[in-house]
């Protein structure tokens, strides 16, 4: 008689690993030594569970205790410069411009703010034959152009207040290149640090309001997702829909 095969079981975590990982990721921005009691209300963890965790992270340098409670130990900053010598940028952005391409048929970017100027860090070209001759590494003015527009507002310090009444992702057609549109929006890393402006550009007889609209959700949800992948953390609310600057009564905007 033939047994049957035994499924294959799913993979599960360690219950200890997990709790180590709660412990540390309890941690937060501007604490010095955090108390035992407050480990315990962050983490959910009862106090002696903490303890015995604490006794193994202190021994490999993740922790350290002092009179106050537990600090953060150096190992922790010897892995941070390592992951930031081994973050490659273009590993994360550039899989996002290709599903950009692939779903809205127009090119996609990712810019960032060098001075006075807007620079195409990574680009991936629509397959039409008709499209804007952007190449990486150029540099663009700071014009009243979508993508110039998000750098320019999260690149100011402290952030201009007319930033929580703007509409993103924001539009424009005709600003750098009359017969231009572009679509922009902000891309965040860890701390809400500002990252870039990602986008969607394409001719104006093509990339029109309407078309704009449409799109909107989907540059939307590939900015979110970008922000995830650098470490950000993506707006809690949902951004209306976009104003489409330079449709209607604005007729000055593009890439």
């Amino acid at each position: 008689m033939t047994s049957k095969p035994r499924a294959t079981p799913a993979m599960e975590g360690v219950a200890s690993a997990e709790r180590t990982l709660a412990l540390l990721s309890a941690f937060r921005k501007g604490d010095g030594a955090v108390s035992l009691a407050e480990l315990s209300a962050r983490t959910g963890l009862v106090k002696s569970t903490i303890m015995r965790i604490a006794v193994s992270l202190e021994a490999a340098g993740y922790l350290s205790r002092t009179e106050g409670g537990y600090r953060l130990g150096a190992e922790l900053l010897r892995l941070g410069m390592v992951y930031q010598q081994s973050f490659r940028l273009e590993a994360h952005v550039m899989p996002v411009l290709e599903e950009l391409v692939a779903a809205t048929s127009e090119s996609a970017a990712f810019y960032i703010r060098q001075g006075e100027a807007r620079q195409c860090l990574f680009r991936v070209d629509s397959p039409h034959r008709l499209r804007l001759h952007v190449r990486q590494g150029d540099l663009l003015p700071m014009d009243m152009s979508a993508i110039a527009q998000v750098l320019r507002i999260f690149t100011t310090t402290p952030l201009p207040p007319e930033a929580d009444a703007l509409d993103f992702p924001l539009y424009t057609a005709g600003v750098h290149d009359p017969h231009a549109a572009g679509l922009a929006m902000p891309v965040f890393g860890p701390e809400d640090h500002f990252a870039g402006a990602l986008s969607i550009t394409g001719p104006i007889t093509r990339l029109t309001p309407k078309v704009a609209r449409a799109a909107t959700k989907t540059l939307r949800d590939a900015a979110a997702g970008l922000t995830r992948s650098l470490g950000g953390q993506p707006p809690l609310r949902p951004m209306p829909a976009p104003a489409l600057r330079g449709a209607g009564r604005r007729k000055r905007s593009g890439e």
